[in-house]
């Protein structure tokens, strides 16, 4: 067996790979902040601001769930853990 050494691995031309432009990751940067903008925008013109408001209200019903429930989704969610399938 012939081990291989640095200086005889081909090596890419310098101009295959050149650094990427500081104004390519600013806008690329703006982009990203726009495309958020833009989905918060379309969010509140689909859905509008209401189950917002009664989240943040404090005289919005609480709702509780059942004792069975309760234990049926803390089992359901130690099963993710266990299995590996939580996020």
């Amino acid at each position: 067996m012939v081990a291989c050494i640095h200086e005889q691995l081909p090596q890419p031309p310098e101009a295959d790979h050149p650094a990427e432009h500081p104004v390519v990751a600013v806008l690329a940067v703006i982009a990203i902040v726009v495309a958020i903008l833009l989905i918060m925008w379309a969010r509140f013109e689909v859905h509008g601001t209401g189950d917002i408001e009664a989240a943040l209200d404090e005289e919005a019903p609480v709702h509780v769930q059942p004792e069975e429930q309760r234990e049926l989704d803390a089992a359901v969610t130690a099963n993710r853990f266990a299995t590996g399938l939580s996020p």
